[in-house]
């Protein structure tokens, strides 16, 4: 069985650790260029992993590119990860290695297809949320499901620990259905559609405190987005306060919120 890898954030290189770790073995790998997604949350460079396992490298500026379907077709590749990456292959790609490709998403699908899983379970309070291992379809995060691992949150888990969790729950994944793929042994679950839900893109400028915001809407925010994402802020004067990590309280504070105040721990002070 012959495998191949695309990713280029550290979510993806801890799979393909796993997979080393377990005695297994890739093809091919895939990543961006160097200079596309330098900012993205978790960025990382395969050249290193490459260059040790004496892995084909290919580096492109859209999972669609031609020059991938000629890649995984000169290297007969049967299963193509891609994980990691903001681009949906198209037709062409899902169809190119010979049973298909597999995808990962932080949440425990159908909940919470689309983007910015990490940051937004936090900040809709959720329990628990996880990550699913499916086959990629022509839908987003829609594909049937190979399996999930569950993450329990609570009212203090912050971004940066949420991502290590769901790094390890990634690897979790690779162990427990590697060998099921290499010998065609695995079970696939419909996703069920009624259940589905939708969650949207966010940009930096969606970490602004707001003056209006309630403590426990401040609090989420700030550990929503701390790293590796690029942080909550407020406007002092001239300057901006980028929020690492903060504390709340109703009867003093920092800066004033609609039921309280929010004084920063770890920030940054940067001109405008």
């Amino acid at each position: 069985m012959k495998m191949a890898f695309a990713t280029c954030v550290q979510l993806g290189l801890g799979c393909i650790e796993e997979i080393f770790n377990i005695g297994g073995s890739l093809n091919l790998l895939i990543t961006l260029n160097d200079n596309k997604g330098k900012n993205k949350s978790g960025r990382i460079y395969l050249d290193e992993i490459a260059k040790c396992k004496n892995i084909p490298l290919l580096k492109i500026n859209n999972i669609n590119d031609e020059e991938v379907v000629q890649a995984l077709e000169t290297h007969e590749i049967d299963w193509l990860f891609i994980i990691g990456w903001s681009q949906i292959a198209k037709k062409h790609i899902l169809n190119a290695p010979k049973f298909g490709c597999i995808g990962m998403h932080p949440t425990l699908l159908p909940v919470g297809r689309g983007r910015a899983a990490i940051p937004w379970a936090i900040i809709k309070g959720l329990p628990e949320t996880g990550v699913t291992m499916f086959k990629l379809d022509e839908g987003v995060d829609s594909g049937e499901i190979f399996g999930q691992q569950k993450i329990r949150l609570s009212n203090q888990t912050t971004a940066t620990q949420l991502y290590a969790q769901a790094n390890e729950a990634h690897s979790l994944l690779i162990r427990k259905h590697w060998h099921s793929l290499l010998n065609n042994s695995f079970k696939l679950q419909k996703q069920d559609e009624s259940m589905a839900t939708i969650w949207n893109g966010r940009t930096p400028a969606d970490g602004e405190i707001l003056s209006d915001m309630a403590m426990d809407e401040a609090d989420k925010l700030v550990r929503a987005t701390t790293h590796p994402y690029p942080g909550a802020f407020y406007f002092n004067g001239k300057n901006i306060v980028r929020v690492w990590q903060a504390k709340t309280c109703p009867n003093s504070g920092t800066f004033r919120l609609s039921d309280g105040f929010i004084t920063p721990l770890v920030f940054e002070n940067e001109e405008v």
